[in-house]
């Protein structure tokens, strides 16, 4: 209960509306004993607005005649509103006028001042008014959760684990416990099985000025899915912190964190980004489900030339492989599949990965940890001291891990790992910038991957097209001999199916593969450029990124208009 100032007592026995009897009786009862002389008719609503608005040199205003901004109501933790009797109804710039029960609360008035950063505009209205409009707009927030919820349709339970103590069951379900944060438990239960089951690979909840906007990534393109109510935002973001076991309190600055979910009798792990933006705390989850993922090379979908170009690196004694391509493109799958390939009881294989995405038996793998001491390079002497016959290392982010590793790849080691580059070719010329020996590089590196991902056409809706002018199709990359035969080339439906999205359904590695021979080696020794490398490796027989996507176009298996997204011109 508000507890109401005396000089709101004193004003209503000075203008007569009640005798200190009548204040005694109404103060001895439950609740507010402004709503109690108000309810018996002691004093009239209109007379109560009047007196304490004049005395306070504060206008009163009818709550039900105003249109509440949504927005503003959330800038103020509502039990804080709830327990101090006032109603944020308006923001202007740097002026936030709230609706408040009792006008001579300054010490409110400073207080939001300094919580809002704002110059606090007050206006009067009776409690009652406050906590209906209150009530009415919880009452709101809850029901389009609620809506939300049905729409998904989440009534699985999920068994959280915590990655730490695999053997500890968080209790996760829909059902909630009916406590204040049993929307935002139902609610983040709703967002992660529906990222389930429309094999998301990524999950984004964006703060919007007045709503939240969730988006899934699902085959490589986002998609909106819903915009819950911008007032669940702290609940939300806490709830997966809970999960991630990261720091509640914390809302100034970026966390990273992790956790297991069993689903449908496999498990699913979860990496959790957050990052203050502008109107609250951005989160995103990346989804590594092991359920989905084929370890088999000759099941990947590669063209027969760069599947033996990737199976002759890895048969190799010793050397580097290295995996190229921007994040989300397929590159930590190819080299699991690769180090699957060659994984057995005879064979030492370790890993350093930051974090470790997809667990695997058999097999050594050390997180990077940079708050312990756990680095790429620091790890790798180490794992170096373990007598290994492979290593892969999650990235090569630096001189020092990338001359670690190509002395490691020179003494007896197959060496496996990423790089953030565009194209095979110009891996090379990016260890060399790094500051590493060009003689060093070209002895070193077997093999060289470039991969994207591109868009599966859906078989069951996919158009046929007509063909566009041949001079068109030459200059994006189609070859004279691809015109021999019935050439058909296909686009997705945009109404889609039952089977896909927009005509869309799962998507396909685009992998090229630069094997390097003696000319090749001799070339970067002599300092030749990227485009001469790539010149000379197309020569002998390299396909290039477009040239892979093209043969997949050729064959039905993606448009043209997709290649051409994902690739660059040769």
């Amino acid at each position: 209960m508000v507890a109401v100032s005396a000089k709101v007592k004193g004003l209503l026995i000075e203008e007569g509306l009640i005798s200190e009897q009548s204040w005694q009786d109404a103060l001895a009862a439950d609740g507010d004993p402004i709503e109690k002389l108000l309810f018996e008719g002691e004093i009239l609503e209109a007379a109560l607005m009047e007196i304490l608005g004049r005395a306070a040199g504060i206008p009163p205003v009818d709550l039900r005649r105003v249109e509440l901004d949504v927005a503003t109501i959330e800038t103020v933790d509502p039990e804080l509103c709830k327990e101090r009797g006032f109603i944020p109804i308006a923001r202007n710039g740097d002026v936030l006028t709230i609706a408040v029960s009792d006008p001579f609360d300054v010490l409110l008035f400073d207080d939001l001042k300094r919580m809002t950063q704002c110059h606090v505009r007050p206006v009067f209205s009776h409690r009652s008014m406050v906590m209906a409009a209150l009530s009415g707009q919880l009452d709101k927030g809850q029901s389009e959760v609620d809506e939300i919820i049905d729409e998904v349709k989440a009534v699985e339970d999920l068994d959280v684990k915590s990655d730490e103590q695999e053997a500890e069951d968080i209790e996760f379900s829909g059902s909630g416990d009916g406590g204040d944060d049993a929307p935002a438990v139902k609610l983040a239960n709703a967002i992660i099985l529906q990222a389930l089951k429309d094999k998301a690979s990524d999950i984004h909840i964006e703060p919007g000025e007045k709503q939240l906007r969730v988006r899934f990534r699902v085959d490589g393109r986002m998609r909106v899915i819903m915009a819950p109510p911008k007032s669940l935002l702290p609940a939300l973001t806490s709830r997966l912190k809970i999960l991630a076991h990261l720091d509640i309190a914390e809302r100034h600055a970026p966390q990273d964190g992790k956790f297991r979910i069993k689903y449908q009798g496999r498990t699913v792990d979860f990496r959790l980004s957050i990052l203050p933006v502008v109107g609250g705390e951005k989160s995103v989850i990346r989804i590594l489900d092991t359920g989905n993922l084929s370890l088999r090379l000759d099941g990947m979908g590669f063209e027969d030339k760069s599947l033996r170009d990737v199976e002759r690196a890895i048969s190799s004694p010793y050397g580097m492989l290295l995996v190229t391509g921007p994040t989300g493109s397929g590159k930590s799958t190819t080299l699991y599949s690769c180090v699957s390939a060659v994984a057995s009881p005879e064979v030492n294989v370790t890993t350093v990965e930051d974090p470790v995405e997809y667990r695997m038996d058999g097999i050594n793998q050390v997180p990077v940890n940079p708050k312990r001491g756990t680095t790429f390079a620091g790890a790798l002497r180490s794992i170096l001291r373990q007598d290994p016959d492979i290593v892969l290392v999650g990235e090569i982010r630096d001189k020092e891990t990338a001359d670690i590793a190509i002395k490691a790849a020179l003494t007896g080691h197959l060496v496996l790992s990423t790089l953030h580059t565009n194209d095979a070719a110009a891996t090379i010329t990016r260890l060399v910038d790094m500051g590493i020996d060009p003689f060093m590089v070209s002895s070193s590196i077997l093999c060289i991957c470039a991969q994207r991902l591109g868009r599966r056409l859906c078989t069951h809706c996919k158009v046929p097209i007509e063909l566009p002018p041949k001079e068109q199709l030459l200059e994006v990359g189609f070859l004279e001999s691809d015109f021999d035969g019935d050439l058909q080339l296909f686009e997705p439906n945009p109404d889609g199916c039952p089977h896909c999205t927009a005509g869309f359904k799962g998507r396909f590695p685009i992998l090229e593969t630069l094997s390097m021979s003696q000319r090749l080696r001799r070339m970067v020794v002599e300092g030749r450029s990227k485009d001469q490398l790539k010149r000379q490796a197309i020569d002998e027989g390299m396909l290039t990124l477009r040239r892979v996507g093209i043969l997949n176009a050729i064959r039905g298996i993606t448009s043209v208009p997709e290649v051409l997204r994902i690739t660059l011109d040769d």
